[in-house]
C-alpha cells in the first residue's frame, strides 16, 4: 500500500548538536531496514559551505544552517514518530506552543530553505561565503607583514578581498593599517 506523496509535509526534529550527519546516515538505515519509504519521503541536513581560514590555508567546510535541528519530509503518525523517539542522539519532533502533536512547517517556510539547499548544490567557489572569525571591535597582534607584533583592533573587515583593516598604535598615534586575515591572531 502506497501512501499519498500530497500527505507529505515537512517537519523539525531536535537532535544533539553536531550529530546531525550521523542521525541523518542511521535513519535513512532505519527507513530502508522497516519499509517506512512510502511514509518518509527525506531526512535533510540543511547546509551550506563556507570558506574558513586557518593558519593562513582556505579550506572549505561544510556549516549547518540549522546547528541542533534536522528536517524531515514524512507523513507524521504514531510509528514515524516511535521511529524518531528511538533514534539515538535525537530529542524528538519540535512542539511549540504546548500542543500534543508536531506542526509541519509552512509551505513559504519550505520553499524558502528548500531553495537555499538548492542554491548551494549549483554554487562555485567564487560564491562561497567566507567565514571570518574576526570582527569590528576584537583585539588582534599582527604576526607576519611590515607591522609585526604589533596590536591592535579591528576597524573593519573586508571579506571579499579576506583582508582586515586594523588601527595599531604607531609613534602613540592610533593609525589603520590594512593587512591579510592570515596576518593577524587573536591578541592574548
Amino acid at each position: 500500500m502506497s501512501i499519498d506523496v500530497q500527505n507529505h509535509q515537512w517537519y523539525v526534529v531536535r537532535v544533539f548538536s553536531g550529530h546531525e550527519k550521523k542521525i541523518q546516515a542511521y535513519l535513512q538505515d532505519e527507513i530502508q531496514e522497516l519499509g517506512l519509504e512510502d511514509k518518509i519521503k527525506e531526512v535533510l541536513v540543511p547546509t551550506e559551505t563556507v570558506l574558513v581560514i586557518k593558519a593562513g590555508k582556505k579550506k572549505k567546510q561544510e556549516k549547518n544552517f540549522f546547528p541542533g535541528y534536522i528536517l524531515l519530509n514524512t507523513t507524521y503518525d504514531s510509528e514515524v514518530n516511535d521511529l524518531i523517539q528511538s533514534t539515538p542522539s535525537c530529542m524528538g519532533f519540535l512542539i511549540v506552543d504546548g500542543q500534543k502533536t508536531p506542526q509541519p512547517l509552512k509551505k513559504h517556510e519550505v520553499n524558502d530553505i528548500l531553495s537555499r539547499v538548492r542554491a548551494e548544490e549549483e554554487i562555485d567557489e567564487s560564491q562561497v561565503v567566507v567565514d571570518i572569525k574576526y570582527k569590528e571591535g576584537d583585539l588582534v597582534k599582527v604576526i607576519d607583514g611590515p607591522f609585526k607584533e604589533f596590536d591592535g583592533t579591528v576597524q573593519e573587515v573586508n571579506a571579499d578581498k579576506l583582508k582586515l583593516r586594523v588601527l595599531v598604535s604607531i609613534f602613540g598615534r592610533k593609525t589603520p593599517v590594512e593587512v591579510d586575515i592570515n596576518q593577524v591572531e587573536d591578541a592574548a
